[in-house]
């Protein structure tokens, strides 16, 4: 008995629906690298983790908006026309989950960098803060 083969795969039709709706609410970081490093302005990073974590290492350019704080007074000040990508720690946090569905629910346009900050770091780009590479993995 196959574990793979049991439950029968879906129709080419049903997975490039599934498959591009996935791709319409996340990205990675080596894709959010390539647009960062080609001048690409059409989006903004926000760090959803706490304002510590992000004094110590952040993305470049990232803005700070810890997910517990989201409301529409934090958010008055982000531009509604850019796509806004979030991130948390890593693939263990759910924090960029929870600060996507609240920007969603705010009325913007969210992606979630899959991968967070730890996988930021592992694929070796750059960071800024006062820790920079070493400050913490996790918090």
């Amino acid at each position: 008995m196959s574990l793979v083969l049991q439950t029968p795969a879906a129709s080419p039709e049903m997975a490039t629906r599934h498959f591009l709706a996935k791709l319409s609410v996340e990205t990675d970081v080596s894709d959010v690298w390539n647009d960062l490093q080609n001048g690409v302005t059409g989006f903004q990073v926000i760090d959803v983790r706490s304002e510590k974590a992000y004094r110590e290492c952040h993305v470049p350019g990232a803005i700070s908006l810890p997910h517990p704080t989201i409301s529409s007074e934090t958010t008055a000040a982000l531009d509604r026309d850019r796509l806004l990508v979030v991130y948390c720690w890593g693939p263990a946090c759910n924090g960029a989950t929870k600060g996507a569905a609240k920007l969603a629910a705010l009325g913007f346009s969210v992606k979630e960098m899959l991968g967070g900050m730890e996988y930021w770091r592992r694929e070796g780009h750059p960071v800024e803060g006062s820790l920079g590479a070493s400050a913490p993995l996790i918090g």
